[in-house]
């Protein structure tokens, strides 16, 4: 809901020039909170990390009406990323516990869907309210629907077998806490394809305004409905072909729509790239998310869950601030921003190139 607004928040607070800040700042909280919400998720329990996360939406959201200079509006945004960095680790490992290996892509795929349809409608919805009653009234009804999701997770019975009460001790985390090895393949993938959603997410608010995008977040709705529509087609796909193939695919989908967005300069070319990507972005995301489950320890899956989300925001968070960084407000820039962000997704299917090649080879 309020990522779209979130720039033009910025600049009103004076910060025009920090853009990238805005998500970077968010998945840099996400991606240290990681080796503690997979530990937590494998000692206390799936639903509590759930809770946590969404609770810190709560306070987090209403207290941004509050903020009225830069340094506590950064503060905020860093505190915020406890909720990312908890919440979709208890999900995943909640999942992955509740659901056959053969139709693990599938449920990621429902998994995904169900975000896809919070933040297809989220944009659109936090755009309408920005436009029409205000920024105000926006950040409180995001806090609103955190809240009620958390009357739900209340109402969710726990999976995790070997329950342990919360302890301090839980937060004291080992080197081997931050990392999974027999993960390390689809976390390469998902820094290197996770890129171009921190470029998109920071710049096309901007994009959209200059091609004369009035609701900014409708470009995020079609985005997020492009993923939707892919999703459970790429998750069951992934569980008859393999998370290999699948991968290959959306990683070229993700250079060929980095590209038509960077070169874009009327809304309809604009809308066509942003949907190219949704429909990338919706493969890639739940593939990535099963293949990690699949080479998971089973009595380690948060952590191995967590390593991949740990990947993910450090793409996210690097695309976000040096996509900020590089455009410095300047459209010409556009499309010199995007072909970085394609650069990086050829990476990923060419390492998952030469994997398929390799193997075929033994």
């Amino acid at each position: 809901m309020i990522i779209p607004e979130l720039p033009e928040y910025l600049s009103l607070l004076g910060g025009a020039d920090y853009k990238g800040l805005i998500i970077s700042l968010f998945t840099v909280t996400a991606m240290l909170s990681r080796p503690f919400s997979g530990k937590l998720a494998d000692t206390i329990g799936r639903v509590p990390v759930m809770i946590f996360g969404a609770a810190v939406c709560v306070v987090c959201s209403a207290l941004y009406p509050l903020i009225s200079s830069l340094l506590p509006f950064f503060f905020l945004r860093f505190f915020h990323g406890f909720s990312t960095g908890f919440t979709p680790t208890g999900n995943t490992a909640y999942l992955a516990d509740i659901i056959p290996a053969e139709k693990r892509g599938e449920a990621m795929g429902l998994l995904g869907t169900a975000g896809a349809i919070g933040m297809s409608g989220g944009p659109a919805l936090g755009g309408m309210l920005g436009n029409q009653f205000g920024l105000n009234i926006m950040f409180y009804a995001s806090s609103l629907l955190a809240l009620i999701s958390i009357l739900i997770l209340a109402r969710t019975r726990e999976t995790l077998k070997t329950k342990q009460p919360f302890s301090f001790a839980h937060l004291k985390v080992k080197r081997t806490d931050f990392f999974e090895p027999l993960v390390l393949a689809p976390c390469l993938v998902m820094v290197l394809s996770a890129f171009a959603y921190g470029a998109v997410f920071t710049l096309i608010p901007d994009f959209g305004q200059h091609v004369g995008v009035r609701n900014k977040g409708l470009l995020f709705t079609y985005l997020t409905v492009a993923s939707l529509i892919v999703r459970l087609v790429a998750g069951k796909a992934s569980d008859r072909y393999g998370r290999e193939p699948v991968l290959m695919v959306s990683t070229l989908m993700i250079v060929v729509s980095m590209l038509v967005i960077g070169q874009a300069n009327t809304r309809l070319q604009l809308m066509v790239g942003v949907v190219l990507y949704g429909f990338a972005q919706g493969s890639t995301s739940p593939t990535l998310l099963a293949w990690a489950t699949d080479l998971s320890d089973n009595r380690f899956k948060g952590r191995g869950i967590a390593s991949l989300y740990i990947f993910m925001e450090l793409g996210i968070g690097l695309g976000a601030l040096i996509s900020g960084w590089l455009y410095a407000n300047d459209p010409d820039l556009f499309f010199p921003v995007f072909s970085v962000s394609a650069s990086l997704a050829a990476m990923a299917f060419f390492y998952l190139l030469s994997r398929r090649r390799l193997k075929t080879q033994a």
